[in-house]
């Protein structure tokens, strides 16, 4: 039987991709706009043992809103049916932290078009479904006065039956075993003309694990507890700010059950494992809020001589991320500082590796991120987690 094909738009690293080839996919088109993202992709596409002529087809790295780039996406594609087209447009300006940055609350950022590409690929290539990634900022979106979301609804559902429901639509990363926090809205659309209904898809994605919301409501419904930071990374070697290496060896006799997720096939190399540097305040302020749990309001109280900024307006400007809790959002900000992901063991006085990032975004542990550190941490941020988008693949494939 030959396999279901899909094609990644504003693919960034291939977090999506990452879960619809654990489910048994062939990718045919990758197409992202960062070159530090595409040489990660092809790295991953080597390990799926694609071969190079096919990698250096496949992966396009470019501006969707040009011809040129659309050119090449035909070329690649040809007369080849698509199964799936999976992509999540870039979307700082929908969510709520870009537009409350930005004295026109995002109105004029070209980003908030680039789903019209995203339209285009689709209506001329007519895949037989479609998922489309965002941020949960995308449904109060009004960038030029008007709420976008409807708007993109109406678009999409010309050739294709696309569900609306706001509780159906937004997902939470924690449900499907991912360490996180994170919702996003996912919209499924299935062709008009397959006898297929969208709802049916999301009924069928799969939820394994329950939220802490849900715990404290005490509505478990017989799923598995969520995971947990340290869970994620309670096995990674201890680092000292300024520490690792990009490749070591890792060994561990002892795996949970993420681990066995995260180091399948008793693997024994462990990438991206470096920690920031960091100055002897830093040093201290991250000690200090990690070891007894504070918030920054708490250590200007103790210690106002480490505190630059004003507590009251930054109070989540530095987050320890709770051991015994999923981890809050990774988010791409990460390449500028990690002060939302201070290290929970204190003495290691430090913000998360890019690895750390990965483990609590779901990313196994070889999967190599390529270029720059600071690039690394974007890539880790702005990805879908592969294990949830894995259940999504998972339920798609029960209808094609």
């Amino acid at each position: 039987m030959s396999k279901l094909k899909f094609i990644d738009l504003f693919s960034g690293c291939g977090g999506f991709s990452e879960g619809f080839y654990q489910e048994g996919f062939e990718s045919i088109v990758h197409v992202d706009f960062d070159a530090p993202a595409c040489e990660t992709v092809k790295e991953r596409m080597r390990y799926y043992n694609y071969s190079e002529k096919l990698i250096k087809r496949a992966v396009i790295c470019g501006d969707l809103t040009s011809e040129e780039v659309h050119n090449q996406i035909n070329n690649v594609i040809g007369n080849t049916e698509i199964d799936v087209l999976v992509g999540g447009p870039p979307c700082q300006s929908f969510s709520s932290v870009g537009r409350a940055q930005d004295k026109n609350s995002m109105r004029n950022d070209p980003r908030n078009y680039l789903f019209r590409s995203y339209l285009e690929i689709l209506e001329k290539h007519m895949p037989k479904i479609f998922v489309f990634e965002n941020v949960s900022g995308l449904l109060t979106a009004k960038p030029n006065g008007n709420y976008i979301f409807p708007e993109i609804v109406k678009s999409m559902s010309e050739f294709y039956s696309v569900c609306d429901d706001r509780k159906t639509i937004l997902l939470n990363s924690v449900h499907y075993g991912v360490p996180q926090i994170r919702k996003r809205v996912i919209l499924i659309g299935v062709r008009k003309d397959l006898n297929i209904k969208s709802e049916d898809i999301y009924k069928a994605i799969t939820k394994t694990h329950y939220s802490p919301e849900m715990e404290s409501k005490n509505e478990k419904l017989g799923l598995k507890k969520y995971l947990t930071v340290k869970d994620a990374i309670s096995d990674l070697p201890k680092l000292y700010p300024g520490e690792g290496e990009e490749e070591i060896f890792h060994k561990i006799e002892k795996k949970n059950s993420y681990l066995k997720i995260m180091r399948p096939n008793g693997s024994t190399r462990l990438f991206n494992h470096v920690a920031r540097k960091h100055n002897d305040l830093d040093r201290e302020r991250y000690k200090l809020l990690s070891k007894n749990d504070w918030q920054l309001k708490e250590l200007a109280e103790v210690r106002p001589d480490l505190i630059h900024h004003d507590p009251k307006h930054f109070g989540n400007r530095y987050t320890v991320q709770t051991a015994t809790k999923p981890g809050r959002t990774v988010v791409a900000h990460l390449y500028k500082d990690g002060n939302l992901f201070i290290h929970p063991d204190f003495k290691q006085e430090r913000t998360f590796t890019v690895r750390e990032a990965a483990r609590i975004q779901s990313f196994p542990d070889d999967f190599k991120f390529v270029g720059s550190r600071t690039n690394q941490f974007k890539q880790v941020g702005n990805a879908v987690p592969p294990l949830m988008a894995k259940q999504i693949a998972k339920a798609i494939k029960q209808f094609i």
